[in-house]
């Protein structure tokens, strides 16, 4: 009985949150990310855990919009150039794989954006990346200034960042006014 008396309640709540994390995101810093992914040759994605997963659907949804777009470590990742994206999906803007792809790309590809999207807004990553896309949220750093959260661990980094990819990818469409059903052409039809 208590999963259902409390469903609706937790739902809310959850909601709630991801709202007003959305809402504390700026909005300039968005515009300069979308900027970059669409003049971008080819847009990298890199992160791990959960972080990684929503990256991925990020990376999927942009190829829907005929944006060239990888996630690091795919079988058929091609190289990275000085005309290319690296979009770095950390919290603490300290995971280790994070930032040391982010290192390596620039080593690379000096020329190439990276763009770290976390809530941390002084962490290592500060040394190497562009800018930052701040997602506020509470992390393992417990900074003053996070977004609360009742969620398990970083339950709300994670699922913003998913949301995220998708506002962007809606704007991309009402932007560039594009014609949805003709997306169509660029989603997976092996399935």
């Amino acid at each position: 009985m208590y999963y259902q008396e409390n469903y609706s309640a937790v739902c809310e709540t959850v909601i709630k949150e991801i709202k007003t994390t959305l809402d504390s995101i700026d909005p300039a810093s968005v515009e300069r990310l979308t900027q970059d992914i669409l003049a971008a040759d080819q847009v990298f994605f890199v992160g791990v855990g959960r972080v990684m997963l929503s990256l991925q659907a990020m990376c999927k949804r942009f190829v829907h919009l005929g944006i060239k777009a990888n996630y690091v470590g795919a079988i058929n990742e091609p190289a990275i150039t000085e005309k290319d994206l690296l979009i770095v999906g950390s919290g603490s803007g300290e995971s280790l794989f994070p930032l040391g792809i982010a290192r390596k790309a620039r080593a690379c590809a000096p020329g190439c954006k990276i763009v770290h999207i976390g809530s941390n807004p002084n962490s290592s990553m500060k040394e190497v990346a562009d800018y930052i896309v701040r997602i506020p949220v509470r992390t393992k750093l417990y900074l003053e200034d996070e977004v609360e959260s009742c969620q398990i661990m970083t339950s709300l980094f994670d699922q913003s960042l998913l949301l995220l990819g998708d506002v962007i990818a809606k704007m991309i469409v009402e932007e560039r006014q594009l014609d949805m059903k003709s997306l169509w052409r660029y989603h997976a039809n092996l399935e």
